[in-house]
């Protein structure tokens, strides 16, 4: 958990997709493809995001270079 103040590692699917720039349905295609891949919550099985792998995205994609 994160202490007060710091931002959590992981997003889930909708602060990825926000941060991006991107639909959920666009995530779910990338990871399915393995253009963008998630990891997987253990116990729910949800979609998780790295943030620095997001971030890392989001500034190619303001570069203008492909995923």
């Amino acid at each position: 958990m994160p202490t007060k103040g710091t931002k959590p590692s992981m997003l889930t699917i909708s602060e990825a997709a926000e941060m991006l720039g991107v639909s959920q349905v666009t995530l779910r295609r990338w990871d399915a493809s393995g253009r963008f891949r998630a990891r997987r919550h253990p116990i729910n099985d949800y979609r998780m995001y790295d943030r620095a792998e997001v971030e890392r995205l989001r500034k190619k994609i303001e570069r203008g270079v492909a995923a």
